[in-house]
């Protein structure tokens, strides 16, 4: 079975990719995969700076070629799973330096999958279609509960894009919600799930158990 790299995206602030990324590392560290993380949010790398403390971790500026090429050479150095997530306003780079990526997949010998974070905004979907005429690969929609219940993503529901994508085999997935009292303390205290799981108190516990496994089992239909 070929490794894995895992891109976790969307393009725009605010969509919830260091969540998801957060519950991709979760996941792939209960089945006991050995992990590199990489933050492309060098601004502002909370997913690096919860997970640094147990896992290997780099951050690294995808808005370069320069880390692009520090991208390809971390993967190619490791026999982990590769998580990566992705920074805000990254498409242009994707444009000038996916290709870098893509042609480099043979040789890391390495199966690539795309998570792509939306909310209920236009420039989700037009983000993404821009993403897909670089990167390829599997490729799968979060609908992010925090957003709204599934019905009320109107624009991607029922749309060409949500159908192009599932004809090659893309799923859309239910990102469950999480309440902000729990997220906010985990940011703050820049914790990982499984550190959170035993250290918040017990009503925060009780809603981080109730959401981790949702969130597992929305992720277990694609990775």
């Amino acid at each position: 079975m070929k490794k894995k790299l895992i891109i976790v995206g969307g393009s725009k602030g605010g969509v919830g990719k260091s969540i998801v990324s957060t519950a991709v590392i979760d996941l792939l560290r209960q089945r006991g995969e050995k992990l590199l993380v990489i933050d492309s949010d060098t601004s502002n790398p909370d997913v690096f700076k919860s997970h640094h403390k147990t896992l290997e971790c780099l951050t690294l500026d995808l808005d370069r070629k320069d880390g692009w090429m520090a991208l390809l050479n971390a993967a190619y150095n490791t026999d982990a799973t590769v998580v990566i997530n992705s920074a805000a306003r990254n498409n242009q780079a994707v444009d000038n330096f996916g290709s870098l990526l893509m042609s480099a997949l043979s040789e890391l010998d390495r199966a690539l999958t795309t998570l792509w974070v939306i909310n209920r905004q236009r420039d989700s979907l037009l983000l993404l279609r821009q993403y897909r005429q670089t990167i390829k690969g599997a490729m799968h929609v979060v609908r992010n509960l925090h957003a709204g219940g599934p019905t009320q993503f109107e624009l991607f529901n029922g749309s060409k894009l949500q159908a192009e994508i599932e004809a090659e085999g893309g799923h859309v997935i239910d990102f469950p919600d999480l309440a902000d009292r729990v997220a906010d303390a985990m940011t703050n205290e820049r914790l990982a799930i499984a550190e959170a799981s035993a250290s918040l108190s017990f009503g925060e516990r009780i809603e981080l158990k109730r959401w981790r496994s949702e969130a597992a089992d929305a992720l277990s239909a694609v990775l």
